[in-house]
């Protein structure tokens, strides 16, 4: 048996609003804060379309084919990193992100060569048991550096992977 509501509450649970009913904002804050939204999406999707022509350019025929091979993936694909570029360009301007200052580079590595040429510190390293992590870190190292040089020269060919 159901239970009876009060007419009242009866009257509001069947006039509730339906669930895809929108209601206008009045803040200020809110509805600057969707315009740049909106300017973004627009941005991203110009940004799109042209970082995608510039890819199939550069990358000849093997981004024509690869673009074919995406099908109806592209254009989502591209519209999602174009969005995730634009987040991060936001991220950086707004935490004020920037490069280490040339101090603070030049600081890193000489306390790195002072460390190195140290007969003492490689002793005591050694005797601590912490010469694994150095190995696991210079391995680190050396495998960022190449990476940097395989993106910097944009392309694997000519590198001698042995």
């Amino acid at each position: 048996m159901r239970p009876v509501l009060p007419t009242t509450l009866r009257h509001s649970v069947l006039r509730r609003a339906p669930a895809n009913a929108r209601f206008a904002s009045t803040n200020p804050s809110v509805e600057a804060a969707q315009q740049k939204a909106k300017e973004a999406l627009g941005s991203a999707q110009k940004n799109a379309g042209k970082a995608w022509e510039g890819a199939v350019k550069f990358l000849g025929p093997v981004g024509q084919r690869a673009g074919n091979l995406l099908g109806a993936y592209r254009e989502p694909l591209v519209y999602n990193l174009s969005v995730a570029r634009e987040v991060l360009k936001q991220i950086y301007r707004t935490e004020g992100l920037a490069p280490p200052s040339l101090s603070t580079v030049q600081g890193a590595y000489k306390t790195l060569w002072s460390r190195a040429t140290n007969l003492g510190y490689m002793r005591e390293i050694t005797a601590n048991g912490q010469l694994a992590r150095v190995g696991v870190y210079a391995v680190e190292a050396y495998g960022i550096f190449k990476i940097g040089e395989i993106v910097g020269r944009r392309s694997l060919v000519g590198y001698d992977l042995h």
